[in-house]
C-alpha cells in the first residue's frame, strides 16, 4: 500500500490544509505610526502565509505606505514569500539605519526595558529644539535616512514597470490644499512613499509635481474611498496603530501633543466610517432605488493593546528587539483574527462600525 494514502488531512502542511480551502479576496488599510508598524509587519507576515487569502487592494499611509509598498513589491518579485522577505529586509535596514542615528536607548533604558526612549538625551534636545525651529532651520540638508532604506528596499522602476499584483493606493496631505492626495500606479515613487511619511515637525514638505506633501494621516490615515471606488472586494481589514480609546487623562505637555495627535490621525477614518455606517444602514432600509451602493465589510486587527503604554518616543525607537517584538504581537493578533473571523469575509462585518467609531 502507498504510505503516502495514510497521510490525514490533520498531518498535512498548514499551508497545503489552507490552500484547499475556498479562498476569500481582502482589501487592507493600513495605518501610520512609526516604528509602531512593526507590528503590522507581523500582521501582514502571518497573513501572506493563509493561502485562503488574496489581496484586492492596499490602501495605506505614513508607516502603513511603506509596508505596502515593500510588500506589493516584494510580491511582484517573488509571490507571498517575496513579500515576507521583503518586508523583513526593508525592517532589518530600518534598525541598522536607527542605530547610525544619535537616537538610541540609554543604558538605564535598556537595563530597565524602558522603549520610550524618554530618557534618551537626543530625544530631550529633539523635542526642545523642534518647538523652536523648523526642519528647515534644523535640517537644511533635507537628510532622511529612510530614503536610503527604501531605495534599497524597493527597486521603484520595477515596481512602475509592470501590472501590480495588488493596487496600491497611499495617502499624503496637500500642504497648499489641506486636501488628500492619493498616490497609485506609476505615481509611486519614493518620493510618494516619504510623502505619504513626511512629518512636518522632523522632515522638509517633500515636492511632487510643484506641490508639496506632508503626513497622509491628517487628511487619510488610511483612505478607504480609493477601495471602494477601485477594487472589487467587499471586505478591508483595517490594521490599527494609533490607540482609538485612552482612559487616562493626559496631562505632562508630551503626552497631551501625543493624543492630540492620536485624535487627529484617527480623525480621517472616524468621518469615512460614518459615510460607510450610513449607507449600510440605507441599504438595510431598502432606502436606496435605482442605484447601485457598494455594501462594506469592515474588519480590524488593532495594536492598541500592545502600544497604548508606550510613549510617544517609541514611535522612533528602530532598536531591532523592539520592532522583532512588535512584529511577534502582529503575528499573534492576526493568527487570532484568522480563527476568530475568517468565516466572516464576504459576509458580514466583524466589528461593530457604530460602536467603534461613531
Amino acid at each position: 500500500m502507498n504510505t503516502a494514502a495514510k497521510v490525514t488531512n490533520s498531518e498535512k502542511p498548514r499551508a497545503s490544509r489552507e490552500a484547499s480551502l475556498a479562498t476569500r479576496r481582502i482589501n487592507l488599510a493600513l495605518q501610520g505610526g512609526g516604528a509602531h508598524g512593526a507590528f503590522t509587519w507581523g500582521v501582514l507576515d502571518r497573513l501572506l502565509e493563509d493561502e485562503r487569502l488574496e489581496f484586492d487592494g492596499i490602501s495605506a499611509t505614513s508607516a502603513g505606505a511603506m509596508n505596502a509598498t515593500v510588500m506589493v513589491y516584494g510580491y511582484q518579485q517573488g509571490g507571498r514569500a517575496g513579500a515576507q522577505q521583503a518586508l523583513a529586509n526593508f525592517w532589518r535596514r530600518v534598525a541598522h539605519a536607527g542605530s547610525m542615528t544619535p537616537f538610541q536607548a540609554t543604558w538605564w533604558d535598556k537595563l530597565s526595558g524602558e522603549r520610550g526612549l524618554d530618557n534618551s538625551p537626543a530625544f530631550l534636545w529633539l523635542d526642545f529644539v523642534s518647538r523652536i525651529f523648523s526642519p528647515y532651520q534644523l535640517n537644511p540638508l533635507n537628510w532622511n535616512p529612510l530614503r536610503d532604506v527604501l531605495e534599497a528596499s524597493v527597486d521603484f522602476a520595477a515596481l512602475q514597470s509592470g501590472n501590480l499584483p495588488i493596487k496600491l493606493f497611499l495617502s499624503a496631505t496637500n500642504v497648499r490644499s489641506g486636501k488628500v492626495k492619493i498616490f497609485c500606479g506609476k505615481d509611486i515613487t519614493a518620493d510618494a512613499v516619504l510623502a505619504s511619511g513626511c512629518l512636518p515637525f522632523l522632515f522638509q514638505a517633500v515636492e511632487i509635481k510643484g506641490e508639496h506633501y506632508w503626513d497622509g494621516g491628517y487628511m487619510g490615515n488610511p483612505a478607504i474611498f480609493p477601495l471602494i471606488y477601485n477594487c472589487d472586494s467587499h471586505d478591508v481589514l483595517i490594521i490599527h496603530i494609533n490607540p482609538m480609546q485612552r482612559d487616562d487623562l493626559p496631562t505632562t505637555a508630551g503626552e497631551i501633543l501625543n493624543r492630540i495627535n492620536e485624535i487627529s490621525f484617527n480623525s480621517s477614518l472616524m468621518r469615512e466610517m460614518r459615510a460607510i455606517s450610513f449607507v449600510s444602514h440605507l441599504i438595510d432600509e431598502d432606502k436606496i432605488k435605482g442605484a447601485e451602493l457598494k455594501r462594506l465589510h469592515i474588519h480590524s486587527i488593532s495594536a492598541e493593546m500592545e502600544t497604548r503604554d508606550l510613549s510617544v518616543h517609541s514611535k522612533l525607537n528602530a532598536d531591532l528587539a523592539f520592532l522583532l517584538d512588535l512584529k511577534a504581537a502582529g503575528r499573534r493578533h492576526a493568527e487570532t483574527w484568522l480563527m476568530q473571523h475568517f468565516d466572516a469575509l464576504g459576509e458580514r462585518s466583524t466589528i461593530d462600525i457604530a460602536g467603534t467609531y461613531l
